[in-house]
């Protein structure tokens, strides 16, 4: 079988969706199950082509070529060209790890080849768009809709990454419960196997770690003014922004300044995997204040780290984190407050929490995760035969 990864969706600086999708190709490359198929990734940037074929897992692989696309995901030329570019590859199964397809390689309601397969994380701008408000896809809300209900027509099968993201789909698609079930299987993120326990949480520097982007439904300002109020009590404590800068939402830097908190708070871009790993090894805590989440990677790769974890109660995060994490009402400022105070203080709570993660986020490990995909793209193209 020859299987076609859009690879367009890895960024120069990794976004959750790109290393999902250069993770899953590093994975899917090494699977016993695989061995006897061909992967053709497509890419934009030759940058990013170069890197993802240099990592030692594809690099050593034969059976992985890659193909140099003059368009973006995007492009009005990537719906009106790459449909020729598909069937000039061959490939037997195509798969978009977001959204976007090129619609006129597959027509409504026909059986054709390739198979289609796309992966939708979540639908946050149409259960949710006051949450995304400065988004393109919430500006040009009708457009996205429509788009992708077209998707929804023209796929064999869709990946979602959590029951609540299916339930959205099913829910927001108006998908009838046949047709749910036979085009939406759920699929979790993966956890990379670098994602390993640090140093003995109790020894650990009171640090409060957000690993994220800075849009409303993350509710970072209400983690910042929860840590202003836990420095009345544990004035050594510190907080580590981690996530890419986006003007469009400059609420928490506004909010950090108007606190003047400015001394306790540390805030980093994109940081590459070591400084990353790094980062969550020696937090005292992994908080994600989010009113929703399609998955909630941070959580996982917290747990896989045994570093505490402190979530909201909110969307998919009860089903990601299970028993393994303390979780609080959304836009709770008083209980986020008063649940770091308790986490940072209670040694008993912080190992109980760390030793629970690993296990948990065993469940999300990327073999695991790389087969399952990889037992879909077998079905699909059996179908078809």
């Amino acid at each position: 079988m020859r299987i076609g990864i859009d690879a367009r969706w890895i960024y120069p600086q990794l976004s959750g969706i790109g290393a999902h999708t250069r993770d899953l190709i590093r994975h899917l490359a090494v699977l016993p199950e695989t061995a006897q198929d061909e992967f053709i990734l497509f890419f934009h940037n030759d940058a990013v082509q170069h890197q993802v074929l240099s990592d030692p897992g594809i690099a050593a692989n034969p059976r992985i070529s890659s193909v140099l696309l003059p368009w973006s995901t995007f492009s009005p030329a990537n719906q009106l060209f790459f449909p020729r570019e598909l069937r000039r590859s061959g490939i037997d199964v195509y798969h978009s790890t977001n959204y976007m397809i090129p619609l006129l390689t597959f027509p409504r309601n026909k059986t054709k080849r390739p198979r289609c397969i796309v992966t939708i994380h979540d639908l946050i701008p149409l259960k949710h768009p006051e949450f995304t408000p400065h988004a393109l896809k919430t500006r040009f809300l009708p457009i996205f809709r429509a788009l992708i209900r077209e998707v929804a027509l023209r796929a064999d099968a869709i990946i979602t990454v959590s029951d609540c993201s299916r339930k959205d789909l099913t829910e927001l698609l108006h998908l009838p419960p046949k047709r749910a079930d036979n085009l939406l299987h759920v699929i979790p993120n993966g956890v990379d196997r670098r994602f390993v326990p640090g140093p003995n949480i109790t020894q650990r520097a009171p640090v409060i770690l957000y690993v994220g982007r800075l849009d409303p439904y993350k509710n970072a300002p209400l983690l910042i003014r929860a840590f202003a109020t836990l420095l009345r009590d544990i004035p050594q404590a510190r907080l580590q922004l981690i996530g890419p800068p986006d003007p469009r939402y400059p609420e928490a830097a506004n909010t950090i300044r108007e606190l003047g908190i400015e001394n306790h708070i540390s805030q980093a871009g994109y940081l590459p995997d070591d400084e990353l790993l790094r980062a969550y090894q020696s937090a005292s805590v992994l908080v994600l204040p989010s009113r929703y989440e399609g998955f909630g990677l941070p959580v996982v790769e917290a747990m896989a780290c045994a570093t505490p974890v402190l979530c909201t109660n909110a969307a998919s995060l009860p089903e990601i984190a299970g028993e393994a994490a303390l979780l609080i009402p959304p836009d709770d400022e008083a209980a986020l407050a008063q649940a770091l105070r308790r986490i940072l203080l209670d040694d008993s709570l912080k190992r109980h929490l760390s030793k629970a993660g690993p296990p948990r986020a065993a469940g999300y490990a990327w073999p695991e995760v790389a087969r399952q995909t990889a037992a879909l793209y077998h079905a699909l193209a059996a179908s078809q035969s």
